[in-house]
């Protein structure tokens, strides 16, 4: 597997893990928000297994979420390892990079003003 290649899959793992991520802080939000709709409505020992079950929901999130970031945190010291590879393989393809990269910023801020 070439270092492109390697530093294409991190790129895209990193961007499945953020959709993960987001979809899981989307779903706490929805529990939430059913289970205070659920609140609402209950009565005082009703209340108390409805915050109970909340409580236990959070847990549960906030474990996946630690899973996640430790995955982010994995794949991106991955991808930042294949990119400092390919920067010392391939040293003057790398400034070549960086010179069109300034020279678009630098033409994108000229437009602008």
């Amino acid at each position: 597997m070439s270092i492109e290649t390697g530093a294409a899959k991190s790129i895209n793992a990193l961007g499945g893990q953020k959709d993960k991520l987001v979809d899981d802080i989307k779903s706490v939000v929805a529990d939430a928000e059913e289970l205070l709709k659920k609140a609402k409505t209950s009565s005082a020992d009703g209340y108390s297994a409805v915050r109970v079950e909340l409580e236990d929901r959070l847990a549960s999130s906030i474990v996946r979420l630690q899973e996640v970031q430790e995955e982010l945190r994995s794949r991106a010291r991955q991808a930042a390892r294949v990119t400092d590879e390919y920067v010392h393989e391939n040293p003057w393809k790398s400034m070549g990079y960086v010179a069109v990269a300034a020279l678009l910023l630098g033409a994108l801020i000229t437009r602008r003003n």
